[in-house]
């Protein structure tokens, strides 16, 4: 079942993100296997990060990745939030995902 997940580390600026991507990127991790679609958005001294993932296992081995890498480059840990997706509309096509 896909999921939206949506996390907000308070001082996640622009730079910080920027090198997270590099060293995803370095690690082979830029397009993880799972992530269906990903974006970064706000302020750039604040920014925050919604992906939607098919399965948490896909999104946990991400993690476990991607966290280690946040906390090297000084991003505050932050609890992600999980959301279940009922539908998603890709382009002009609906695609309903609940039961």
């Amino acid at each position: 079942m896909a999921f939206v997940m949506r996390v907000a580390p308070q001082g996640f600026t622009a730079e910080k993100y920027d090198e997270v991507l590099k060293k995803l990127e370095a690690a082979g991790e830029s397009a993880p296997a799972g992530r269906l679609f990903h974006v970064c958005f706000g302020d750039k001294e604040n920014l925050r990060v919604s992906d939607i993932w098919d399965t948490r296992e896909n999104f946990d081995r991400f993690f476990a990745i991607v966290g280690g890498i946040m906390q090297d480059v000084g991003v505050p840990q932050s609890e992600p939030e999980f959301f279940e997706v009922h539908n998603f509309i890709e382009g002009a096509k609906a695609s309903t995902t609940a039961g």
